[in-house]
C-alpha cells in the first residue's frame, strides 16, 4: 500500500523521482483498487463506470491537465484539498479526465493524480478523458508514450500497458442528485436510462454512447447532432442538452474535453459549464480554471456556479 501524502511540495518532488517499479507498482494498486469500486464506495452508489452521490459534500472539479504539473500543484495549494481531507472533511476532487499526451510531464501528472487516489480513496474520483479511450477512440496525437519512454527508457511499454489497463476503470459518468452531472465530452445523444450510461463502456462500440460523453462538444448554432469536425463524437445543441438533463433530473452539465480562453466556458442558456485546467501551450489559453462549491447549495444554472470557479 503507498504511502499517505502529506504535502503537496513532497507530492511533486515524488513524482520527479519516482522510479519505473513504483510508478508500475502505483498504476497496479489503482487499477486494482478502483475495479473493486463495484457497489458503492464512501456513501455514493456505483452502478458499471456510473457513481450516483447525493449533494452532501463539497466539491472541486479539475478539467483536462494534459501534463501541466505546474497548474496541478496550484489547484491543490488553492483548494486546500490535501488539509481537508487529512482532516477527514465532506469533500471529494473530481478529475474529469485527459491526465496526459501534449505536456512533457504527463508521467508526473499521472502519478500525482494516482497517489492522490491511493491516499484519499474516498476523496478522489478518477474519471475517463478522450485521452483514455480505449484503442479506437484514442485521440491523436497520442504522445504520451513518447513521454514514457523518454522517463522510464525500456521500461516504458510496461507503465504503458499498466496505464491502458487502469483506463478501462475509470468512471464515465457522475451524477449529483438534483444538481449535476459530470463526464469529460458530452451528452449521449442515443442514450434513454442510465444504464447506458453505467455501461457505456460495454456497449461500445455497438452503441455510440462512449463515443460522445469522450468526443462531443456543444454547439449554440444547431438542433439535434451533427458530425463533428474532431472525426468522433457529436456537435449537440441545447434541445438534446435539455433532454437529457431532464432524464437524469438534474440542472447541469460539468464537462472538460473544451480548451477556453479564461479557462471556462457557459453554453446553452446556462445548462453547460466548461472546464479546462490546462494553460498555455499547445492550446495558448491564457487562464486555466477548476470549480470549488458545497454541493448543499442549490445551484439552478452555470451563470450561478461561475461565481465558485477559481482561475488559475
Amino acid at each position: 500500500m503507498p504511502t499517505q501524502v502529506k504535502d503537496v511540495k513532497q507530492l511533486i518532488k515524488e513524482s520527479l523521482k519516482a522510479d519505473f517499479k513504483e510508478f508500475l507498482d502505483l498504476t497496479g494498486h489503482i487499477a486494482g483498487l478502483l475495479s473493486s469500486e463495484t457497489d458503492r464506495f464512501d456513501d455514493m452508489k456505483i452502478t458499471g463506470r456510473l457513481i450516483q452521490a447525493r449533494p452532501q459534500f463539497e466539491a472541486i472539479v479539475v478539467g483536462d491537465l494534459h501534463g501541466d504539473l505546474e497548474t496541478l500543484a496550484l489547484i491543490l495549494e488553492t483548494s486546500e484539498f490535501l488539509q481537508k481531507a487529512q482532516q477527514g472533511q465532506r469533500l471529494i476532487l473530481f478529475f474529469l479526465g485527459d491526465y496526459g499526451d501534449r505536456g512533457i510531464l504527463s508521467p508526473e501528472v499521472y502519478y500525482v493524480v494516482l497517489k492522490l487516489k491511493a491516499s484519499f480513496p474516498n476523496h478522489v474520483v478518477l474519471m475517463r478523458g478522450n485521452h483514455e479511450g480505449p484503442d479506437d477512440l484514442m485521440a491523436s496525437p497520442h504522445d504520451l508514450p513518447t513521454y514514457l519512454r523518454a522517463r522510464f527508457g525500456t521500461h516504458w511499454s510496461e507503465i504503458y500497458m499498466g496505464l491502458k489497463r487502469l483506463y478501462d476503470q475509470l468512471y464515465t459518468s457522475v451524477i449529483i442528485e438534483d444538481s449535476c452531472v459530470l463526464l469529460h465530452g458530452g451528452v449521449p445523444s442515443r442514450a434513454k436510462s442510465l444504464d447506458d450510461l453505467a455501461y457505456a463502456h460495454t456497449k461500445h462500440p455497438r452503441e455510440s454512447h462512449l463515443e460522445e460523453i469522450l468526443w462531443s462538444d456543444p454547439e449554440e448554432s444547431i438542433k439535434g447532432t451533427c458530425p463533428s469536425p474532431r472525426g468522433a463524437g457529436r456537435l449537440f445543441g441545447q434541445d438534446v442538452t435539455e433532454k437529457f438533463l431532464g432524464m437524469l433530473k438534474v440542472n447541469i452539465l460539468i464537462r472538460g474535453h473544451e480548451p477556453a480562453e479564461l479557462g471556462y466556458k457557459i453554453n446553452h442558456a446556462g445548462k453547460v459549464l466548461t472546464l479546462f485546467s490546462r494553460k498555455g501551450e499547445p492550446y495558448f489559453n491564457s487562464r486555466g480554471a477548476f470549480l470549488q462549491f458545497n454541493m448543499t447549495e442549490r445551484i439552478r444554472d452555470a451563470f450561478q456556479l461561475e461565481r465558485f470557479v477559481r482561475q488559475l
